[in-house]
């Protein structure tokens, strides 16, 4: 698999390695939109930013029904200095992905997510971002 150009310089990958979290927007059924905090994992090599997320969990159930063109963003801030993610998610709740998941998620913030029954990983190709002062 070859990589993905994001077109992200290196100030900006430095800055989404930072144990911060980021504001999660996905839209409800209804077509609101549904912002909650979260902490993510950016895989620059592959694309793909990962969210541990329950299964039942309001920003999970929002993905799923979006289908293949479910469309979500992440947003990290610090002070004035911010990136948006944007991409197209999928929920996977498969054992590679989700070891894969919590594999990134305490390398980046040292200690393993929660682990509830229902536990899945969303999963964002991202296509798109924006970003001030990084």
């Amino acid at each position: 698999m070859s990589r993905p150009d994001t077109g992200l310089t290196a100030a900006a990958l430095e800055f989404l390695a930072l144990p911060r979290t980021a504001a999660f927007t996905t839209l409800r059924p209804d077509g609101t939109p549904h912002v909650t905090p979260v902490r993510f994992t950016f895989d620059a090599a592959s694309g793909l930013a990962r969210v541990a997320t329950r299964a039942g969990a309001r920003k999970a159930r929002n993905v799923a029904a979006g289908g293949p063109a479910a469309r979500v963003a992440l947003c990290q801030a610090d002070g004035f200095r911010w990136i948006t993610l944007e991409g197209r998610a999928s929920v996977d709740a498969g054992p590679v992905r989700l070891a894969e998941a919590v594999r990134r998620y305490t390398a980046r913030y040292g200690s393993a997510p929660p682990a509830p029954p229902d536990l899945a990983v969303i999963e964002i190709t991202i296509d798109r971002f924006l970003s001030l002062n990084v």
